[in-house]
């Protein structure tokens, strides 16, 4: 039996294969490479290179390597993207996740964890903001996940399949063995953008909106390391095969940090200064969302391990110096 992990070629979903595989598993990865890599899977699991979208290929799949979960990372992840190309991302998020999990019960998966995100929340009205928070998604991409959520549930409702829909806050950070870490060109993460700029692969970068009801104008978000992010997905499916019921779970450290207070620790691991340029309010951007992180450590046992911004940061740092050495990004 094998666990399938979607868009396991990309940020998250290749710390989540190492970390299946350093557990013991055996991996399946369906990625169609749109911004993930090759050379991100490790030659201990088995790359099919294709879209979740393809049911006859997810069925395939699933059928060939004895799949018995599912772990759902693949998907469109950029906020402003989404607020110029909605329909994309109801595309890409929602309906290919819905022909993933009508594949999934057809093939009578029993386990399916979900790839969620803070966005569902929106701009809360309280911080650290909790599970039972009414949702209030402020960008299409918010309102994809949200909408799997819903799906999910009314599936799990309806067939013998469980499922634990992950809600991400900002994830950021590297394998600290460094095997792999967030690689795309482009890419908005403020960590790796400011990484990226302190090492001169940017000439400048933008902080987007200084006049928020923050300590200092910018936004604040909690940052979570992606090893603790994909040790959590280990314990949602050990719970669930231990006959855990459905659930939405936090990921995040209950703690803080606005987007000044990032470039600071930055600056000061790299030793370096560089030009940051103080920006307008992007859409969709919350002013302040911290996780409340209570129910995830009581019910999965999950504790974090590597809560330290300076040491996220250094691990970041420490990957794009590698990037830059060995061109890997594209």
């Amino acid at each position: 039996m094998s666990v399938l992990v979607t868009g396991g070629a990309g940020y998250i979903g290749s710390h989540m294969v190492l970390e299946l595989l350093d557990a013991g598993e055996k991996v399946v990865v369906l990625d169609n490479l749109t911004t993930g890599f090759r050379w991100a899977v490790p030659q201990a699991a088995t790359l099919v290179v294709g879209d979740i979208g393809d049911q006859d290929l997810v069925q395939t799949v699933i059928q060939k390597y004895g799949v018995e979960a599912i772990i759902h990372f693949a998907g469109s992840v950029v906020v402003p993207d989404s607020v110029a190309d909605p329909l994309g991302y109801y595309h890409n998020n929602t309906a290919n996740s819905r022909t993933l999990m009508q594949v999934a019960v057809a093939t009578g998966i029993k386990h399916f964890i979900f790839s969620s995100t803070a966005a569902v929340y929106g701009n809360p009205s309280e911080n650290p903001v909790t599970e039972n928070a009414v949702p209030a998604p402020m960008s299409p991409y918010g309102s994809s996940k949200l909408m799997t959520e819903i799906m999910l549930a009314d599936t799990a409702r309806a067939h013998p399949m469980r499922y634990v829909a992950l809600r991400y806050f900002n994830v950021a950070g590297a394998d600290p063995e460094g095997r792999t870490g967030q690689s795309t060109k482009g890419a908005t993460h403020l960590i790796k953008v400011a990484c990226e700029t302190a090492l001169g692969k940017r000439q400048r970068m933008d902080v987007f909106g200084t006049d928020y009801p923050t300590s200092d104008g910018t936004c604040i978000r909690d940052y979570i390391h992606v090893k603790d992010l994909a040790r959590a997905h280990i314990s949602a499916l050990s719970y669930l095969r231990k006959g855990g019921v459905s659930d939405i779970f936090n990921c995040g450290y209950t703690k803080g940090y606005s987007v000044l207070e990032v470039i600071a620790s930055v600056k000061r691991v790299s030793g370096r200064d560089f030009n940051v340029v103080l920006s307008p309010r992007r859409p969709g951007d919350p002013a302040a969302i911290v996780a409340a992180s209570a129910k995830i450590r009581s019910t999965l046992g999950w504790a974090p391990e590597h809560d330290d911004l300076d040491k996220i940061v250094a691990q970041a740092l420490k990957w794009e110096d590698h990037l830059a050495r060995f061109k890997l990004a594209s």
